[in-house]
């Protein structure tokens, strides 16, 4: 009788003893391992897909490495543009339920390029992207505001944001145009202080024509500009190196309305119109000709397949 009852309790206590073991061994896929585990099982299963399989395949047609900014012999300083690859996993979820391949349900990503317009040595720009489909109004502004306002009603009308490239001493007299611009979300720029012949003034007092401007315009829009546009296009490398001095880039133009010398409308939009090309900067001023023909220009420029945008957005690497 004694021998079974310490038999059992040896039992008892061993079978506790098993237990407590057993609470204390992890389980072979719980918590995170075992959603790991579904995870990639999942993936791996639907990499087994013919149809993963033809996404897969089809995707490296489509492809396009990103291109790097580079300082081109003509236009200077040239802005890269991101590459472009199909995200196969997204792709495959959204065509999935169909069960058949569909180009487009395309999930596409853009990857950036190693060379970007920031990385180059000081040189002036010209343009944007060669293929990048799109053009930038670049309004320098010395003198004048009578056709302001229905220059900002049209950019209004037509949702297009516009660069603003404003002289040090206009901005003091007329703080509250510079306040309604900036407003209105267009890019504010520097276009020196006295509108001077910057490549004849010395390396300190073309300096001082920038960074003067740049307290000016911070001083009414709360942000220090980043683009500088030298007064009537005249710009020598000290230029150059000393808007690069101020964390800015040096921006000039491919097509001119020549507004300054009162065309007709007809004949300033058909200037334009002929010189239009991707990456466009296209120079103008707040001017009566201006004024009257900016609804028909931008009409006609969308008209040709381009968007109008400011040209921060015109030289960053996006695909736009």
């Amino acid at each position: 009788m004694k021998y079974h009852i310490r038999n059992a309790v040896i039992a008892i206590i061993f079978t506790g003893i098993v237990l407590a073991s057993a609470k204390r061994m992890p389980m072979p896929f719980a918590g995170n391992d075992l959603h790991s585990f579904s995870a990639e099982a999942e993936l791996a299963a639907s990499q087994s897909n013919p149809l993963y399989k033809e996404i897969q395949e089809k995707s490296s047609k489509l492809a396009e490495a990103p291109q790097d900014a580079y300082i081109d012999r003509v236009w200077k300083k040239t802005p890269g543009r991101n590459g472009v690859q199909v995200d196969i996993e997204k792709s495959y979820e959204k065509m999935r339920k169909a069960g058949t391949y569909d180009e487009s349900l395309l999930v596409l990503k853009e990857t950036p390029p190693a060379v970007q317009l920031g990385d180059l040595p000081p040189s002036p720009i010209y343009r944007g992207h060669p293929e990048k489909q799109m053009v930038s109004f670049l309004i320098n502004v010395s003198w004048g505001t009578e056709y302001i306002p229905n220059i900002l009603k049209a950019l209004k009308e037509e949702h297009v944001k516009a660069s603003f490239f404003i002289e040090g001493q206009w901005a003091k007299k007329h703080a509250d145009y510079v306040k309604m611009i900036y407003e209105e979300g267009h890019l504010i720029g520097n276009h020196a202080y006295s509108h001077p012949d910057m490549k004849r003034l010395s390396s300190e007092a073309q300096r001082k024509q920038i960074a003067e401007t740049n307290t000016i315009l911070q001083a009414i829009t709360g942000e220090k500009p980043a683009w500088f546009a030298p007064p009537s296009g005249s710009f020598n490398e000290l230029t150059v190196k000393a808007a690069a001095g101020e964390d800015m880039q040096t921006i000039l133009w491919t097509v001119d309305t020549i507004d300054w010398r009162n065309p007709s409308v007809s004949v300033m939009l058909n200037r334009v119109s002929g010189k239009l090309h991707p990456g466009a900067t296209i120079l103008m001023h707040p001017t009566k000709a201006v004024s009257e023909g900016m609804p028909a220009m931008i009409k006609d420029i969308k008209a040709k397949g381009y968007k109008l945008n400011t040209v921060e957005r015109l030289m960053n690497e996006k695909r736009e």
